[in-house]
């Protein structure tokens, strides 16, 4: 019972230690005025619907409504090796985390010991001479013998104890503080992954996008090479008879050579970006769900942010990543305070003792020990003020880093909502402009045909439209990535 008492007297002593301990650990506030309050508005900026979605909340199976692409997606995320690089380095921080925290905590150790020994002993025994009798005057003379005894005794010792060994006291904070910065390291590697997630979704439906628009691009090149052909064989023809000179054949040839060449470049960036697309998607792609030509229907949803505060920047993940670094940063900054400070450390054992086995745990047989200690480096050669002036310019570097990836994160929101504001435009523009084109040229065909213009005339007409169609087609790839880049800017949901 005595034993037991003790025993829970301790542990309120250890308890109450560290729940009475300092944080010495600076007031953490987050960093303002790195950017402006709202994010761009007016002029090339769109404006904000008042119905609009949060971006940040809808789900990437929500946003990508091409049910290819989502299959692609979902592939992706299980086979990347660069996420699953990420999520073992969360594991690892979350581990290095247990480790850290269990030092706040005492170390409970069993263990029992037995001593045996054997004793010799010795002792001596004997018995006196008999003297000789005589007459008148003599001396008698006597002799004795002794003999000499040995004897042997075992001794035995057993032992058991339950003891703490070396716990530090955490009366400044030190280890609380270290934990801190390993629970705030997990938190920003967490953080890490899921940008690497997101980053890794938009990265998958661009290079989906962009062999759609190759592909698309093959195809206009392939139409273009035949009329081109037929322009050559009708001017070639014309050369042979004497009614077109040399100079037309030469100018039909350089278009004709042009789309070819053009057709080969794109037969070879459409093999790149199948292999782009199988390096993200951490598999080879089935041929079920490569995209076709990319064409007009848009393969996402057409958003626009509603919240025009720059509060939303917050919630991306590399901006919480940087945050929870700076936190990081500023527990260290406590922990290299209290390490000015004595270290205490408490070593302890209750157990019981006996000179036989059986009796180890019987009555009055209960023992302990109580041994606080104390150490305060005296000359360190200013080792501990320099670790303190490290990890406050390491703060310093932290909040300048958390500033720069918010400021970051504005530019791509604005440089994302920009675009986004006059894309539409740009494409109409592209879209009027390639359909005047197919139509001049085949004008100015029929005119050529019809003996009015020259074949100079059809030939850059030709040429025009070709361009016309190439525009056109990247125009609509810029439109259809800018979407999946501003919901990639805003931290687009994950689910």
């Amino acid at each position: 019972m005595s034993m037991t008492i003790t025993i829970r007297t301790a542990a309120a002593l250890l308890a109450s230690v560290a729940l009475a301990g300092c944080n010495l650990a600076p007031d953490y506030a987050r960093p303002h005025g790195a950017i402006p309050a709202t994010l761009p508005q007016g002029g090339p900026y769109p404006a904000a619907p008042t119905d609009a979605p949060d971006v940040s909340k809808i789900g990437w199976k929500t946003f990508f409504t091409d049910p290819k692409l989502r299959d692609v997606i979902a592939l992706g995320l299980e086979n990347n090796r660069d996420l699953r690089l990420a999520a073992a380095n969360v594991l690892q921080a979350r581990a290095q985390y247990k480790v850290q925290r269990a030092d706040q905590l005492p170390t409970v150790n069993a263990n029992g010991s037995a001593y045996y020994a054997n004793a010799l002993g010795a002792s001596t025994s004997g018995a006196g001479g008999v003297g000789g009798v005589g007459t008148g005057t003599g001396t008698g003379t006597g002799t004795g013998t002794g003999a000499t005894t040995t004897s042997s005794s075992n001794l035995e010792f057993y032992s058991a104890n339950v003891g703490i060994s070396s716990f530090e006291l955490d009366l400044w904070g030190r280890l609380r503080n270290l934990s801190q910065a390993a629970l705030q390291q997990y938190f920003a590697t967490e953080e890490a992954q899921r940008s690497t997630r997101i980053s890794l979704i938009s990265e998958i439906a661009s290079a989906y996008l962009t062999l759609a628009s190759d592909q698309e691009l093959l195809a206009v090149s392939e139409e273009t090479l035949k009329s081109f052909d037929q322009s050559l064989q009708l001017t070639r023809a014309q050369f042979r008879i004497g009614t077109q000179s040399e100079l037309v054949v030469r100018q039909a040839e350089t278009n004709y050579e042009a789309a070819a060449n053009d057709i080969a470049t794109r037969r070879a960036l459409i093999a790149q970006d199948r292999n782009a697309l199988d390096l993200l998607v951490g598999t080879t792609t089935p041929a079920s769900l490569l995209p076709g030509t990319l064409g007009t229907v848009d393969r996402t949803l057409s958003v626009i942010p509603g919240n025009v505060e720059s509060t939303v920047l917050l919630r991306r993940p590399d901006v919480l990543q940087a945050e929870h670094q700076l936190i990081a940063q500023n527990a260290n900054i406590g922990a290299a305070r209290a390490a000015m400070f004595p270290t205490i450390s408490l070593t302890t054992s209750f157990g019981t003792v006996s000179s036989a086995l059986t009796g180890l745990f019987g009555n009055n047989t209960q023992s302990w020990s109580i041994a606080p200690g104390a150490t305060l480096p005296i000359f360190d050669f200013g080792r501990r003020k320099g670790n303190l002036e490290l990890a406050r310019a390491q703060e310093l570097g932290a909040v300048a880093t958390y500033e720069k990836t918010l400021q970051t994160a504005f530019r791509e929101v604005a440089d994302a909502l920009a675009t986004r504001g006059t894309i539409d435009a740009q494409l109409g523009a592209r879209t009027r402009r390639a359909e005047a084109a197919q139509v001049g040229a085949r004008l100015s065909d029929a005119r050529y045909r019809a003996g009015v213009d020259s074949f100079l005339t059809t030939l850059d007409a030709q040429r025009t439209s070709y361009s016309a169609r190439q525009d056109l087609v990247t125009t609509r790839l810029a439109r259809a990535t800018n979407l999946v880049t501003v919901y990639r800017v805003l931290g687009g949901g994950l689910n």
